[in-house]
C-alpha cells in the first residue's frame, strides 16, 4: 500500500540487487538516516521478489490491528532495555535459519553524524553472521534524510526527492568464520562490513 504513497515523494533508483539471492537467507546490512528508511528499503527489495524482514520496536505490536499485521509480515520485534533484549536476535537467527532475507540496521538508531556517514555499528550483526553462516549484503543509500529529516522532525516530501540505492556484492567472512567467538572478532568483523556500507554510500554520494 505503501508504493503509490512513496512515488509522490521519492524517485527511487536501485542497482545491484541482483546481488541478494533470489532464494534463501540473506542478512542485507544497511545505513539508516531517516526514519523512513524501512519503507522505501522494504519496497526496493519487495520489487526483486523478496520480502523482507526487519527489527521492529516491540510497542507497535501494542497497537490494535498493527500488531497482527507485524506478526503476519514476520517482523522481529526489538526489546531494547528490557530482560527479552537477546529476544531480538533470537528472532532474526529463526528468520534466517527459515531462509527468509533479515534487513539490519547495524548502527543500532539513526545515523548521527551531521554528514551522513555512518558511525560504528554493533556487535549483532556479526553474531548473526558468525552463527547463521549466511550472505552477508552490504548496502547503502542516500535521500531519504531530505524527505523525512527525522532529528529535526522535519518532513518536506515535495518537490519529491531524489532516492539512491547500492547493494554491493556479500562481504566474504571466511577469514573470520574458523576463529573463536570473543569481544575481539566480533568488532573486526562488525567493520569490515560497516567499511563496506561506507564505500557503498560514498560511491552513490560521489
Amino acid at each position: 500500500m505503501f508504493y503509490p504513497v512513496t512515488w509522490l515523494f521519492a524517485r527511487r533508483t536501485t542497482r545491484g540487487l541482483e546481488n541478494i539471492p533470489r532464494e534463501g537467507a540473506a542478512l542485507v546490512v544497511l545505513n539508516h538516516p531517516s526514519y523512513i528508511d524501512p519503507i522505501i528499503d522494504a519496497i526496493s527489495i519487495h520489487e526483486y521478489g523478496r520480502i523482507p524482514r526487519f527489527f521492529t520496536k516491540h510497542t507497535l505490536w501494542k497497537i490494535p490491528v498493527l500488531g497482527r499485521v507485524l506478526d503476519g509480515a514476520g517482523q522481529i520485534p526489538v526489546f531494547r532495555g528490557t530482560s527479552k533484549a537477546g529476544d531480538s536476535l533470537r528472532g532474526a537467527d529463526a528468520a534466517l535459519r527459515d531462509g527468509k532475507v533479515v534487513v539490519i540496521y547495524p548502527e543500532g538508531t539513526l545515523t548521527s553524524d551531521p554528514d551522513g556517514w555512518p558511525g560504528a555499528g554493533r556487535t549483532g550483526v556479526a553474531r548473526l553472521a558468525l552463527a547463521n553462516d549466511v550472505p552477508v549484503i552490504p548496502a547503502a543509500k542516500w535521500g531519504t534524510k531530505e524527505i523525512l529529516d527525522s532529528r529535526r522532525r522535519r518532513f518536506r516530501p515535495f518537490p519529491p526527492k531524489r532516492v539512491r540505492m547500492l547493494v554491493g556484492e556479500p562481504v566474504d567472512l571466511s577469514a573470520y568464520r574458523d576463529r573463536p567467538v570473543d569481544r575481539e572478532l566480533l568488532g573486526e568483523v562488525t567493520e569490515v562490513v560497516m567499511a563496506r556500507v561506507r564505500e557503498l554510500l560514498k560511491e552513490i554520494r560521489d
